[in-house]
């Protein structure tokens, strides 16, 4: 996988299901505010539910720094809708599930696993200008925390307002950052 990182997201168009209805996405809406794309494999599974819950859990912290959050999987916007109507846990999803069945937004992102026709776990944070900034992939077994995506969300958007400084290791809003130099070469 070549890196994606300060790259710009790709032209894309797709059907959600959000809000009870069907839309139109594309890449134009994640464009302008920073977004957070969610791939996941596949709706009606094991670790996926309980990573899109969480994520519910946390959706209103993400809307408080401005962040819209992008679900996507290889399954039709249908499947996202049934899913949402007979899951507890899928039904309290407020952001926007995207159906991705002809794979080209998870090959844009480089997520397709092509053999079998579904997305790895990819987690990536797009600028305002459309610029992805964070990506995390993991394997299919592996859930990810909405926790530390929020940690890292806050950090982006702190070194993107505040030129000339970076977010160290374990880095929390609040916390002290640094500000590269030749002075720290060595001392940290």
């Amino acid at each position: 996988m070549s890196s994606l990182i300060n790259t710009e997201i790709l032209p894309f168009k797709a059907t959600a299901f959000h809000a009870g209805k069907f839309v139109d996405v594309s890449d134009a809406d994640l464009k302008g505010k920073w977004s957070v794309v969610f791939f996941y494999p596949a709706d009606f599974t094991f670790v996926c539910p309980t990573e899109l819950g969480d994520l519910a859990d946390n959706y209103a912290e993400f809307k408080k720094l401005g962040v819209e959050i992008y679900a996507v999987s290889t399954d039709t916007h249908f499947t996202h809708k049934a899913w949402h109507d007979s899951s507890e846990t899928i039904g309290k999803i407020e952001y926007v599930m995207v159906g991705d069945p002809t794979h080209a937004i998870s090959k844009n992102f480089e997520v397709l696993i092509e053999e079998a026709g579904i997305a790895n776990r990819g987690t990536f944070v797009i600028d305002p200008q459309g610029k992805i900034q964070i990506i995390e992939i993991t394997a299919g077994g592996i859930g990810r925390d909405a926790s530390e995506l929020l940690r890292k969300v806050k950090a982006a958007q702190y070194v993107a307002s505040h030129p000339g400084e970076v977010c160290p290791a374990k880095w929390k809003e609040g916390d002290a950052t640094l500000a590269p130099s030749l002075d720290l070469v060595g001392k940290i």
